[in-house]
């Protein structure tokens, strides 16, 4: 069951890898600053939390089996609590939060939350 959370992993550094690049890409083609926004460590954050988050969740499999979904939850509230707390004052300096800056955190956000359900959904499949 070790190979699910090694699985995880790395299926996350590598889509994370993919959208930065994608991302970068994106922004160069349109004569954007690429790392602007605390774009680099927003896909950092993002990767470490959702990380972490999964194998906390993965490590309370047995003890807290009903109690996975709240679990998952309260990870989710972590990372909006980290959003709120590292990147949102930076963000609100200017006094409003535009679209790259939005897409420096949610993109990578987005993609690990994806990732995490899907692979929770699977892995808690594969427990009953």
């Amino acid at each position: 069951m070790k190979h699910t959370f090694t699985l995880f992993s790395l299926k996350l550094i590598i889509v994370l890898a993919a959208a930065f690049a994608i991302h970068l890409f994106i922004l160069s083609v349109n004569s954007l600053p690429l790392f602007d926004d605390k774009i680099v460590l927003a896909y950092i954050v993002n990767a470490v939390l959702a990380i972490t988050i999964f194998g906390f969740l993965f490590k309370m499999k047995e003890k807290y089996k009903d109690q996975l979904g709240f679990l998952f939850l309260g990870g989710s509230l972590l990372k909006f609590l980290v959003f709120f707390i590292v990147f949102y004052p930076f963000y609100k300096i200017d006094g409003n939060i535009s679209k790259l800056e939005f897409a420096a955190f949610f993109v990578p956000y987005l993609l690990s939350l994806v990732l995490e359900t899907f692979s929770l959904a699977k892995w808690l499949n594969k427990m009953e």
